[in-house]
């Protein structure tokens, strides 16, 4: 079973806001090209975004399944990749003294994947992570600071509000 595990500079429901919107989905995890359909009701229990990896021309289409959600602590997934086979992928957010600590832990669970051994498969599983909670940094971080500040247009208005005769 592969862990990896980060510290990110912002909010556990900074990461819980990239997390929930399916169609960020391959910003994020490597491997993911491009995504087809976003459920109605994901990220709840038994939602499914339908997504391609690989690049072109060797695209392959598949899903994945949430089994839990527990925003903003854990999020649970069912990671289809035939003809690889699935994994079980659950991220852990806990606050941290700088933000958030971020763990994402992954297992083959069925098909040609599952039949590897853990020792060998963990290591290409932990270098794809890595840079899976890299980029999920990149983006948890950068909402962070945008809602964090207020632009030029909504610092203007609030000016003008203010100063309104009443």
């Amino acid at each position: 079973m592969s862990r990896n595990t980060r510290v990110l500079r912002c909010s556990p429901e900074d990461v819980f806001r990239v997390l929930e919107d399916g169609w960020l989905f391959p910003a994020w995890v490597v491997g993911a090209s491009r995504m087809r359909e976003v459920g109605d009701d994901w990220p709840h229990k038994g939602s499914s975004l339908h997504h391609s990896f690989g690049t072109w021309p060797m695209l392959l289409d598949d899903a994945t399944e949430v089994l839990d959600y527990d925003p903003p602590r854990r999020l649970v997934l069912k990671a289809r990749g035939w003809p690889i086979g699935e994994a079980r992928v659950t991220i852990h957010v806990k606050p941290h003294p700088d933000g958030s600590i971020v763990r994402i832990q992954e297992e083959a669970i069925a098909g040609p994947g599952a039949l590897i051994p853990a020792p060998i498969l963990d290591v290409p599983l932990q270098l794809r992570n890595h840079e899976t909670l890299h980029r999920l940094a990149y983006l948890a971080e950068g909402m962070a600071e945008r809602t964090a500040h207020t632009t030029a247009h909504e610092e203007d208005s609030a000016t003008r509000e203010d100063s309104a005769p009443r």
